[in-house]
């Protein structure tokens, strides 16, 4: 069995960075590249860590028995790997399935992307699943008619039939538009996309995009001209830099531009940034900036940006731990709901505490 020492070897690092690593430690400064070659360097030299050993010899009595787990799974990404490099939200979601699959003795047998679909005459039925983002409705039958286990991460896709694991973004947008309103914000602005799946042209279904409009109603200070979203029928694609440079420039056109703007995701919080920067305005003097995700590089933006900690990486291992009880058994659902943070930094004012 592999060693951390063999792993450090192989990676060219401290045998205490692969241990920090491993053991998902947040205060250890890496890059995002090099703490992903540690993880793949683990699982292919086959290394196990003494709380997976732990967990594998409680799991395997039960892989005879009826329901038990099974060594094969699939995952369906609505992200290419090309499109995931770009949101290190998602990457943080899909390195904790794998590490959980790892602990829990699962196999990823494949794969699925927007590039590989998943097709049942091409690659048959698997025991099980997880689904990464939203899907439409067609896609997720035609899985659900060959794959026994389903298993929804980052989203809910209100089937009460299956399993999900997601945070409540309504709640989390509530909580963000209270503190900035809180603290004098009264002309808020909203950057993010329509979503628009299996042919569904209603707008504004967006969950954080409906609690916004639903909560400026209630504060009857809602104008539509602040409400700026991107088009197209790519819903989670449309969560990108030059979207949020597009969007952000829209409002900043406004006869009365807004003074804070809400965006759906870091990733467009960034191209605010530029947007707002490029019309030599400044951030929180200015305009002020809030988002959701806190990825890394929102530490290291200048002002740095207040932004909605949603642990993805931990919706990554719940989506995985649900699996393994619908694996042994487990025959009534589950709709789990991981708690956010937010992190108010100098992109606004900020209440106190």
């Amino acid at each position: 069995m592999a060693t951390i020492r063999d792993i450090a070897a192989a990676v060219g690092v401290s045998s205490g960075t692969v241990s920090r690593v491993l053991n998902n430690d947040p205060s250890l400064s890496i890059s995002q590249a090099r703490r992903e070659t540690i993880v793949a360097t683990a699982q292919e030299l086959g290394y196990a860590t003494p709380r997976s050993r732990y967990r594998a010899s409680k799991i395997a009595p039960l892989a005879g028995r009826k329901g038990g787990v099974q060594a094969r799974i699939a995952l369906l990404h609505f992200l290419t790997s090309e499109q995931e490099l770009f949101d290190p939200y998602y990457v943080g979601v899909r390195l904790g399935i794998e590490r959980r699959c790892a602990e829990n003795g699962l196999e990823i047998g494949r794969v699925f992307t927007p590039l590989s679909p998943w097709n049942v005459k091409d690659h048959g039925a698997m025991p099980g699943a997880i689904v990464i983002g939203k899907h439409g409705r067609g896609e997720i039958a035609a899985l659900s008619a060959h794959c026994p286990q389903v298993v929804f991460a980052d989203v809910d896709p209100h089937l009460a039939q299956h399993d999900c694991v997601a945070a409540d973004l309504a709640m989390a947008t509530r909580q963000i538009l209270d503190g900035l309103w809180s603290v004098g914000y009264r002309r808020i602005g909203f950057i993010g996309c329509n979503e628009l799946m299996d042919g569904n042209s209603e707008p504004y279904t967006e969950m954080r995009c409906r609690a916004y409009l639903d909560w400026m109603k209630a504060k009857n200070a809602l104008d539509p001209a602040l409400l700026a979203l991107g088009e197209g029928r790519e819903w989670g694609h449309n969560l990108r830099l030059e979207v949020g440079y597009e969007q952000a420039g829209r409002l900043l056109a406004l006869p009365v531009r807004p003074d804070a703007i809400l965006a759906a995701n870091d990733n467009m919080a960034i191209g605010a940034y530029r947007a707002i920067q490029e019309e030599g305005l400044t951030i929180p003097a200015h305009i002020a900036l809030a988002s959701f995700n806190n990825i890394p590089v929102t530490e290291f933006l200048n002002p740095t940006l207040s932004t909605m900690d949603i642990p993805g990486d931990s919706i990554g291992e719940a989506a995985v731990d649900l699996l393994v009880e619908r694996l042994m058994g487990r025959t009534y659902s589950k709709h789990v709901t991981i708690p956010t943070r937010m992190r108010w930094r100098d992109s606004c004012r900020h209440p106190a505490g």
